[in-house]
């Protein structure tokens, strides 16, 4: 009786084997992605700190020595274009439009997602609507309006329009997290004496903090960073915010382009967002995911 003898693997296919294929693809894919990512803002820091000598280098000096370092560029923002008076007014702005959005549109999705209101459901479709619909084209209808009312070179004809543009987003958010608790906490708050404002504010707010967080700060970033309605509805000098302060920083000629203050306004403009978010990341992650589960 014969017996069939099995193929002895060789060194090399069992080398292959051996070769974790897989894990080297995702950490490829995973630096990629990282240097991808990190890239623009590297070199935009660089650029920042880089003399002019540096800048213009040709070639290019992807990384610069200690003599090619500066900060000069800062300190032009500070002195020369007053940056700090343009970090007030989009904190100032982007503050006041954030505590409206979440201190209207909580209680709005409070309604809609424990009142039963007449309509709730017509009412949460035009809010969707809105949330699709390009805010840029609301600038002609805003220009009028911030025309009509006399708000032009005031506060007021950014921090409205900001709230109003937020509320959407915040509404569908909060609704779906309201959505989610218990209703024996409300039930129970109200065997113990409590109205409707006093559980709102004592104890259903205090539990939404995660999505609180989310849409505050996707309010804040929308509001920091938005130019068409700034740079249009402001022209006084000291009431720009940073987006409109940084496109309209020049050089000392008109045939000059000053990278480098541009880069470190850039720098500056972006700082206190990624400092933000990577405070509350926690928080982010949890009001999104709580308010992708249901709604």
């Amino acid at each position: 009786m014969t017996t069939v003898q099995q193929p002895v693997p060789s060194d090399s296919s069992a080398a292959k084997a051996s070769i974790p294929w897989m894990r080297i693809a995702m950490w490829t894919a995973v630096i990629f992605t990282v240097l991808f990512s990190l890239g623009p803002p590297m070199w935009e820091l660089l650029t920042s700190i880089k003399t002019n000598s540096a800048i213009t280098a040709d070639p290019v000096v992807y990384i610069p020595s200690w003599a090619q370092l500066t900060f000069e560029h800062y300190v032009q923002l500070f002195t020369r274009n007053s940056f700090h008076i343009y970090i007030l007014n989009s904190l100032f702005v982007a503050v006041v439009s954030t505590v409206l959005c979440l201190g209207i549109g909580s209680p709005a999705a409070y309604a809609l997602a424990r009142l039963g209101i007449p309509g709730e459901r017509i009412i949460l479709i035009c809010v969707m609507g809105v949330t699709l619909f390009p805010y840029i084209l609301l600038f002609l209808g805003l220009l009028r309006l911030v025309q009509m009312a006399g708000l032009a070179n005031n506060y007021l004809a950014l921090i409205i329009p900001y709230t109003a543009i937020n509320m959407p987003l915040t509404i569908l958010v909060m609704r779906s997290f309201f959505q989610q608790l218990p209703k024996d906490l409300e039930d129970s708050a109200k065997v113990d004496g409590y109205n409707v404002i006093q559980m709102l504010w004592q104890i259903i707010l205090p539990m939404t903090l995660p999505a609180m967080v989310t849409t505050g700060i996707l309010a804040f970033i929308f509001a920091w960073n938005e130019f068409v309605f700034a740079l249009t509805f402001i022209t006084r000098e000291s009431m720009k915010t940073i987006p409109v302060a940084a496109a309209q920083i020049g050089g000392t000629s008109q045939f000059e382009v000053p990278y480098g203050p541009l880069a470190a306004a850039t720098v500056i403009g972006t700082l206190p967002l990624v400092v933000l978010v990577l405070f509350f990341q926690r928080k982010i992650v949890q009001g999104l995911t709580a308010g992708s589960v249901k709604g």
